[in-house]
């Protein structure tokens, strides 16, 4: 079965990934920059220039990082691969693209210049009553806008190609399939985050009113926020069910598979973020043990996304020649980037996943909740699995859109990078996890707490903190090396957009996954069953609520 209805890009299409992918490594870049500074400082061996603040510094991480890094990638990548498969995009949908784009830019200046004036200093989850200044808040709401924009030109050429290929009896291109998903995980889930902003954050910070329900505010973030760790895995996921396969010359599992897989997680990443909440008062204790339930249930589609990768691992390794049980491991292709750094993201969410089922048990997150374990299981799950997957992809998705090649000497670099990632963030990450442990805090400046003998024991690992966060920054100089050569100064070529077909044995895929309207209406189910008595609880029975507080640090 061929899913390869295309071989390249459209040009215009490309101009328009491209900008969202320019815009993303300019935040890898910054953001990065950041976050070695945020390592510094809490080393006690560094103190920022004067008129710089270590939490006007962390959210520049976090949300240049967090928000406009994964955003911007994402809808690149996911441009190129409707385009790839699904066909050019018309005029009209190339249009939707570009507005989008530019409210998300326009969006994303407006929230920085605040932040950077420190204006906006309320960290990544901008939690009230932290109050930021309210262009700060408008430049949110652009950038959501801008992705519901810029997505449904995404969908309308998915639908374009159902309604040319109807009655043929094929299933859609895979790869665009997956994008709808995403953008249908996307769309409602930034559905919370902007009642929160619309109707609670900007009016607050105009003055319009003056107090806001803190409990509200928080559980509608986290009604989006931990889709929102969906909606950066799952592109990370389709490079590894469709173009990973064709990289090392093997085939795609399962094409049923990959479909159910991406259904369960539209289904089940929404109505589960108040187990980041666990440790809030407010929230009956049974809708919160509902939501860790549900969220165990995402274990699911993430184990028949390993069952189906190191299937095809095998399958692959024994047709080049492997014998006996790991002899097909030997066989892949180790010296390809873009196999390589994916591969490495892949082992990172290992740990990154067990962690994970630990920060959603009812019990052991009391120990670790707002404990710096809970970055150090971000920077394994987030910043290693799915970043290193966003960065092999550019690896061939640059190239392939700038029509440059990616070399032999390029290719080294970048299986360099990911090696350098790999051990930068194993040494941050560790001592993030044993820290945590310990009881350090998150989202906290350097501090001695008046010489407590535990806050000392904190040090050594904060300063293997510091350690590691210089070499994955070093990494970040050498991914934007390759990245600015692949951009303008690689040598012409044709790279290849690898897009998998799918395995012989595969077999029919039912029209039931395909279904949108029916997984809409139990996903829309699912979420007012998890929500509805919840927040009914938290508005009849809300406090006074919360003046703001400005510049708090």
């Amino acid at each position: 079965m061929s899913l390869n209805n295309l071989t390249t890009v459209d040009r215009r299409d490309a101009k328009l990934a491209l900008a969202h992918i320019y815009v993303a490594f300019i935040a890898l870049l910054l953001g990065g920059l950041a976050g070695l500074l945020q390592v510094f400082v809490r080393s006690g061996q560094f103190t920022l220039p004067a008129g710089i603040g270590y939490y006007q510094v962390l959210t520049v991480h976090g949300v240049l990082l967090g928000l406009i890094l994964t955003t911007f990638f994402i809808f690149g990548f996911q441009i190129a691969g409707v385009s790839r498969t699904s066909g050019t995009f018309s005029n009209s949908q190339r249009r939707l693209g570009w507005i989008g784009f530019w409210l998300m830019t326009i969006g994303t200046t407006a929230a920085a210049v605040m932040v950077l004036l420190n204006k906006a200093t309320v960290l990544y989850t901008f939690y009230a009553p932290l109050q930021a200044h309210w262009i700060f808040y408008l430049g949110l709401t652009l950038v959501v806008v801008g992705s519901w924009v810029g997505g449904a030109g995404q969908v309308l050429r998915y639908m374009q190609w159902r309604k040319e290929n109807k009655g043929s009896g094929q299933p859609s291109p895979l790869l665009s399939f997956m994008v709808v998903v995403n953008n249908l995980l996307w769309l409602v889930a930034t559905l919370g985050v902007a009642v929160s902003v619309l109707f609670q954050l900007l009016p607050w910070s105009l003055g319009l009113i003056e107090r806001v329900d803190v409990l509200l505010s928080r559980t509608l973030f986290w009604y989006f926020g931990h889709a929102l760790v969906y909606f950066w895995l799952l592109p990370a996921y389709m490079v590894w069910y469709i173009v990973i396969p064709k990289v090392i010359g093997g085939k795609i599992f399962s094409d049923s598979l990959a479909r159910l897989s991406f259904i369960l997680f539209l289904l089940f990443s929404v109505p589960v973020g108040l187990h980041h909440q666990l440790t809030e008062p407010g929230i009956d204790g049974t809708w919160k043990f509902i939501q860790v339930v549900l969220t165990m249930a995402v274990v699911v589609p993430s184990l028949m996304t390993a069952f189906s990768m190191f299937a095809m691992f095998e399958l692959r390794g024994r047709e080049l020649g492997g014998k006996g049980l790991f002899g097909w491991f030997r066989k892949l292709p180790w010296n390809d980037s873009r196999f390589f750094v994916p591969f490495i993201g892949m082992l990172a969410f290992v740990p990154g996943g067990a962690g994970g089922i630990v920060n959603a048990s009812y019990q052991m997150n009391q120990l670790v909740h707002n404990t710096i374990w809970i970055p150090g299981h971000f920077h394994l799950t987030i910043a290693s699995a799915v970043v290193l997957t966003y960065f092999g992809a550019a690896f061939w998705l640059i190239p392939h859109l700038t029509g440059r090649k990616l070399t032999k000497s390029l290719n080294t670099l970048a299986n360099m990078s990911g090696i350098l990632w790999a051990v930068g963030m194993t040494i941050m990450s560790s001592a993030m996890h044993i820290a945590g442990l310990l009881g350090a805090p998150r989202r906290s400046d350097y501090s001695e707490y008046g010489g407590a003998q535990q806050a000392y024991d904190w040090i050594p690992y904060q300063i293997a903190q510091a350690v590691g966060g210089t070499i994955l920054f070093i990494a970040i100089l050498v991914i934007m090396y390759i990245v600015v050569k692949l951009i303008w100064f690689a040598p012409k070529g044709n790279e290849e957009f690898p897009v998998g077909d799918v395995h012989e044995s595969s077999g029919h895929t039912p029209p039931i996954l395909e279904n949108f309207k029916l997984w809409l209406v139990i996903l829309v189910a699912l979420i007012l069953f998890a929500y509805t008595i919840p927040l009914i609880d938290i508005i009849s029975n809300a406090p006074p609520g919360a003046k703001g507080y400005n510049n708090l640090w």
